[in-house]
């Protein structure tokens, strides 16, 4: 256990201090940059930065649902998901760059907050566990969709990372499922909603 936690303390180093690295390509880098004016450079910027922080959540919350969970079967679902995730992290903070934005500064905050929320999720067992996941990813989904809505339509580069991280998200979902995902009550589901609108609203500012 102690093995456990000390991988865990580096890993939320890692994904909150550290470059992340992605194995895929960038989706998108091959477009040209699109001619934006300085307000839609920072909105675009801004809405790359509440999905990079998603990202951070979404990392901290695999982390501490596979360290509660005795299952290694939703271990390795949960390991593969936040592998994803970690490519994820790695084409929105490439394009906050280039936007010339920055990532959250409350970043470590949201890190441990999704880490002692996922730990929590996982002490209901296995299929509460994975209903989690399922739900987590279907309001991501739902999130990033939004998004493709309000990006600047000739932002193209940051409309395909988007487009490509629902594509996961959804398969993420759906692996959830698939391993024996339960329903969340109705309750449960909007608490979430209310607390990803909280998240997502202070990120876009700070």
């Amino acid at each position: 256990m102690l093995d456990q936690l000390i991988i865990g303390f580096d890993r939320a180093l890692r994904t909150v201090f550290a470059d992340a690295q992605t194995v895929r390509p960038v989706p998108g880098e091959a477009l040209p940059e699109a001619e934006m004016s300085e307000q839609e450079k920072r909105h675009a910027a801004s809405l790359m930065r509440v999905n990079h922080c998603g990202e951070i959540c979404a990392q901290a919350l695999y982390q501490g649902q596979a360290l509660m969970s005795g299952n290694e079967g939703i271990k390795k679902a949960l390991a593969g998901a936040a592998h994803e995730e970690t490519e994820h992290l790695a084409w929105t903070e490439r394009r906050i760059a280039e936007l010339g934005g920055r990532k959250s500064f409350l970043n470590p905050l949201w890190y441990g907050g999704s880490l002692a929320i996922g730990m929590l999720v996982a002490r209901f067992g296995d299929g509460v566990n994975l209903g989690f996941l399922a739900e987590t990813e279907r309001q991501v989904e739902a999130h990033l969709d939004s998004h493709l809505g309000r990006l600047p339509e000739q932002d193209l580069r940051s409309r395909e990372i988007v487009a490509q991280m629902k594509v996961d998200e959804v398969a993420h979902a759906d692996t959830a499922v698939r391993l024996g995902a339960v329903e969340l009550p109705v309750p449960v589901k909007a608490a979430m909603q209310a607390t990803s609108k909280v998240m997502t609203g202070v990120a876009y500012w700070i």
